[in-house]
């Protein structure tokens, strides 16, 4: 697979995820990066959904975000996701949220993740999932070398 085939997520910004200025709260931003997140995961061919059925979960052990400009109720957002850290362990995504009429940033972030087994160890992905440890160590060149 090549980032290139991997699309931006869209969506709409609705009013409940707005302030009293109509002024997107900044606790969305992350809940965007989740969405987003699992549309890349999808597009991967590895959604979250075959992930859990093997009793399998993936822990944020990190999240930040660094908020630019604004957003606001009926403006759509994209949001690019990128590979930013593969351990075979530890899984990294960076986020660019971006407003889809304009470009202009509106939010940089970052979120860090494991999977675990039922029993809440740590799985290897490199030796659970070959093939996914060679996709994930394809694409983190791929994005290393843009």
């Amino acid at each position: 697979m090549r980032m290139e085939d991997i699309k931006p997520y869209e969506r709409m910004v609705f009013y409940y995820e707005t302030d009293r200025m109509g002024i997107v709260h900044h606790s969305n931003y992350i809940r965007w990066m989740e969405e987003a997140r699992m549309d890349w995961m999808d597009q991967i061919g590895w959604n979250y959904r075959t992930i859990e059925d093997e009793n399998i979960i993936i822990p944020v052990l990190s999240a930040s975000a660094e908020y630019k400009t604004m957003s606001r109720y009926g403006e759509t957002v994209s949001i690019t996701v990128k590979l930013s850290e593969y351990t075979g362990v530890r899984v990294g995504f960076s986020y660019e949220i971006r407003d889809k009429a304009t470009g202009e940033l509106r939010c940089i972030g970052k979120t860090s993740h494991c999977l675990l087994d039922s029993d809440n160890r740590i799985m290897f992905i490199r030796r659970a999932y070959p093939e996914k440890d060679r996709l994930f160590k394809e694409l983190k060149k791929q994005y290393e070398q843009v």
